[in-house]
């Protein structure tokens, strides 16, 4: 049994497999993590994730990757870098920013 017919015992998308709604929905899959979709195309993806456990399997491990990269690649950024940057652009637009900035 190879990949393909793997994927046709495990989808249950109807009573003919097309494998066309899988490769649409993980081809969509970063959108859908991301919250890009229409309501409608969330609606869509669900529901062939909710009958479909290939897909559903790639949809969970990119979701945890997400979370997992999101957790750990968070990089500090140092005092004398933030000041350069709150410099630079106070120059640049040549206004006092005040000291506040959205990052902060």
């Amino acid at each position: 049994m190879d990949e393909e017919d793997d994927h046709k015992v495990g989808c249950g998308s109807g009573d003919a497999f097309d494998m066309s709604q899988c490769q649409e929905a993980i081809h969509t899959l970063y959108h859908f993590l991301d919250g890009e979709l229409t309501e409608l195309r969330r609606r869509q993806i669900t529901q062939h994730l909710d009958e479909c456990a290939p897909c559903l399997q790639v949809f969970d491990f990119e979701a945890e990757l997400k979370m997992v990269i999101a957790r750990k690649c968070r990089d500090q950024v140092p005092d004398s870098l933030r000041e350069r940057v709150r410099r630079a652009i106070s120059d640049a637009s040549g206004q006092d920013p005040g000291g506040e900035y959205p990052w902060e």
